[in-house]
């Protein structure tokens, strides 16, 4: 497993590497398919002071699906610790999905990873990312993976792209978009 760790605002010292190193590597025995880790620890300056340290760890496995946790600390290794902790549930709830998945005879497919637009008044972001073709319950599954609120994918039934989300009242929507 490849292990990027990047800092923003921050000074990533050998120290710190060595330490998320020694945490993250701990992953790969609970998922052997971990390709590439990247760890992005960051400094925010907030009123809260117990919020300031940021961690935001994404896993590349093999067939092209992506994890990602993020958590907030006063302490830099604390964030460290609180996101591998946060990623080590995400990945035994991603492993007991495929195995529920496995048992009830469905085929798997790889997620496509998912790009983030910030809105605001005026366009300050723009994300390239590749669009896998799934149907909208496999990217349910990836959207919860990752964490986000929506997800944007390939619906092969219906050969356009597709946008499923997360509504207030916990279920999901789907946008199928028309050309007027």
């Amino acid at each position: 497993m490849e292990l990027i760790v990047r800092g923003r605002n921050i000074e990533i010292t050998e120290a710190i590497e060595a330490y998320a190193r020694k945490r993250i590597a701990r992953l790969e025995r609970f998922l052997p398919t971990i390709s590439q880790a990247e760890l992005e620890l960051a400094q925010e300056n907030t009123r809260s002071r117990d919020q300031r340290q940021i961690a935001q760890l994404t896993l590349r496995m093999t067939p092209g699906l992506l994890l990602r946790a993020e958590e907030r600390h006063a302490d830099l290794l604390a964030a460290i610790d609180l996101v591998v902790d946060k990623m080590e549930r995400r990945i035994e709830r991603f492993k007991g999905r495929r195995e529920g998945r496995a048992r009830a005879g469905m085929e798997e497919t790889a997620p496509a990873a998912i790009g983030e637009t910030e809105e605001g008044g005026r366009i300050v972001k723009i994300k390239r990312f590749e669009v896998t073709a799934m149907t909208p319950e496999e990217a349910i599954e990836q959207m919860e993976l990752l964490g986000h609120d929506f997800f944007i994918f390939y619906n092969p039934e219906t050969a356009s792209i597709n946008v499923v989300y997360r509504r207030r009242d916990g279920h999901y929507g789907l946008i199928q978009p028309e050309l007027a």
